[in-house]
């Protein structure tokens, strides 16, 4: 019996060891080079042979603490990717209930065109953005009478400009993925909410956000991996940040650092914390479901 049992026990991880192997392979070793630059002198002199490397154990880390620079860095990424994950769920689970409340053509045509954007590349889409809300040329502009104002000069119209674009290519994973789960919800538990009068706001908050807690678990916490790194639209509509850097965010300011002032190790530091950061979150978002008696 206990042989059995433990066969039972090893058998999942088995079928999953060929998946482990290549996530290993992927993503640890990577991982594990980006920790070890961070721990040393590393910049373009290293890179040419011109001097030696240098052990700094957590000197980098220590500089970029001390950089005031960082934090703002940080603070923005923080609050424009909150801004990002909220306005993405709210729109991909408000298309995914119209969806089951649409006929078949509408609701094909809304799919076709979720996909489009899906499956159009960050360059790409950010480009088109950025011709629709351009000053001199952009339709936005012309219907609103706003004659040449430009959105990518001020900071706060383009993290709002920036927000859109992101919000558009990733409000379709949000949205069929819910769509899915509302679809094997039950008829007669929506029928029966309906009948109590229930309007549409209290099915979704008493009846379908508890039944997808799970699902929406995964989307949200894939928003919040896609929106914190959010690199390439940032610097395609701002110009690689922004006019004096008011645009920054994380990924973009590791950039910076890495290759246009080749500190490698100062951009790699930035990337461990940013994992660490994500890690945090994730494991933090997961324990406090625990808490609540969520079955993930």
């Amino acid at each position: 019996m206990t042989s059995v049992t433990h066969r039972k026990t090893w058998t999942p991880w088995l079928f999953l060891a060929p998946a482990l192997v290549v996530l290993g392979g992927l993503l640890a070793y990577p991982i594990y080079q980006l920790g070890l630059i961070s721990l040393f002198h590393y910049t373009q002199a290293q890179v040419s042979g011109g001097e030696p490397t240098t052990f700094e154990g957590f000197g980098n880390y220590a500089e970029l603490f001390g950089d005031s620079q960082f934090w703002e860095v940080l603070l923005a990424t923080v609050v424009f990717a909150a801004a990002c994950v909220v306005s993405t769920l709210a729109v991909g689970c408000a298309l995914a209930v119209l969806l089951t409340r649409v006929r078949a053509l509408p609701r094909l045509a809304l799919m076709l065109a979720a996909l489009g954007a899906w499956a159009t590349p960050a360059v790409t889409g950010s480009t088109v953005w950025l011709f629709l809300f351009d000053a001199d040329f952009g339709p936005v502009n012309r219907v609103l009478g706003l004659g040449d104002h430009s959105w990518t000069y001020g900071r706060f119209s383009a993290f709002f400009l920036v927000l859109l674009e992101v919000v558009w290519c990733s409000f379709p994973f949000v949205m069929v993925t819910v769509y899915a789960g509302i679809r094997a919800v039950p008829g007669e538990v929506l029928e029966a909410a309906s009948l109590d009068g229930a309007s549409q706001w209290r099915i979704w908050r008493s009846v379908l956000a508890p039944i997808l807690r799970p699902i929406l678990v995964v989307v949200t916490i894939q928003s919040v991996i896609w929106d914190f790194k959010v690199f390439t639209q940032i610097y395609v509509m701002t110009n690689g940040g922004g006019i004096a850097g008011q645009n920054l965010v994380l990924n973009v300011y590791a950039y910076q650092k890495a290759f246009a002032s080749s500190q490698y190790s100062l951009g790699s530091a930035i990337g461990v914390v940013m994992l660490l950061i994500l890690l945090v979150v994730t494991l933090g978002y997961l324990r406090l479901l625990r808490r609540q008696g969520e079955e993930l």
